[in-house]
């Protein structure tokens, strides 16, 4: 065991260094961008459209960042902005149905589902989700804290303060992050050591058959689950290939993740933003469930109804 927490801490703290690679410049650059006139702007032009979905116009940054990069960017440009509880639980809802489209898009096409249903449906669910949430709940009004994080504004002379100012944010966030991000690599060594996943895919049997999946789709769920789609993404190609999962049973289960994976990291890693993560926790779960249901039963409809036709 002994073994197993050094190998969990040792990636702990790689990957910790590989996010901080990314969240310090994000964090620094917008942090600076907020003092020039290029972010005032971004914010003219595509504050139109942000309102829509109860959002001002530098919110699109995180969007923007964590779609194209991954969801430790969009976070990092949500510790700079001066944001209420409600605005920045929109964000979190939208970041964690989309967010690292590129890497986890790839990963969809080599599970065999296709590029395009992937990225409609995950982008389709943010809008969709912030949208409901700005009609629906009327609260969240009050300005969020960021944890270590001051959410206050600050007058600055010169650029030396200002680029100071945001070095020590950045590095604020990265410590922030890394108490959520070291324990739980720990955690996730234990369980390939101790094989805890292969008893946690027998433990999901009874989820796959309600969603209209097979029983070897399991530990494709489980790996998307505990790891993601990108870093779960070895495990779940293996799954498929292994496992000879149908491609009506890749497409769902990727559409069930696509709305909740990595569960525990993704709605851990929103805590230091002040937000209530269990009403996050249940709109991803609810969603996923209800989302792959649906096109479970519509697919069998079509499929019934092929045949009856073809005979």
């Amino acid at each position: 065991m002994v073994e197993t927490v050094k190998k969990g801490l040792a990636v702990g703290v790689k990957t910790t260094g590989a996010l901080g690679k990314i969240i310090f410049p994000v964090t620094l650059i917008v942090s600076i961008l907020q003092y020039t006139p290029i972010l005032p702007w971004i914010i003219r032009v595509v504050s139109p459209l942000m309102k829509w979905i109860g959002l001002p116009g530098e919110a699109a940054i995180p969007l923007v960042l964590g779609n194209f990069l991954n969801l430790y960017a969009g976070i990092g440009a949500i510790l700079t902005l001066h944001l209420t509880v409600k605005e920045v639980l929109i964000l979190a809802v939208m970041l964690s149905f989309s967010h690292n489209l590129l890497v986890e898009v790839t990963v969809a096409g080599r599970v065999g589902v296709h590029v395009a249903l992937a990225v409609g449906v995950r982008v389709m669910l943010a809008i969709v989700s912030a949208l409901l949430i700005h009609l629906i709940w009327q609260g969240g009004d009050e300005v969020a804290q960021y944890g270590m994080i001051s959410s206050s504004s600050a007058e600055f002379s010169g650029w030396g303060p200002v680029v100071w100012a945001g070095v020590k944010k950045a590095l604020f966030g990265i410590m922030q992050l890394a108490m959520i991000v070291i324990p739980l690599m720990v955690g996730i060594q234990i369980l390939k050591d101790l094989k805890w996943l292969d008893v946690f895919s027998r433990w999901m049997s009874p989820l796959t058959k309600m969603l209209g999946m097979k029983e070897n789709t399991s530990m494709t769920l489980a790996a998307g689950l505990l790891f993601g789609l990108a870093y779960g993404a070895g495990v779940m190609i293996q799954a498929v290939q292994e496992d000879g999962v149908s491609k009506k049973d890749v497409t769902l289960a990727f559409l069930f993740l696509s709305a909740c994976h990595a569960v525990v990291e993704d709605t851990l890693l929103f805590v230091p933003l002040g937000i209530p993560v269990w009403p996050l926790l249940l709109i991803r779960l609810t969603t996923a469930v209800l989302l792959t249901m649906m096109v479970g039963f519509v697919w069998n409809v079509y499929r019934k109804t092929g045949r009856r036709e073809a005979a």
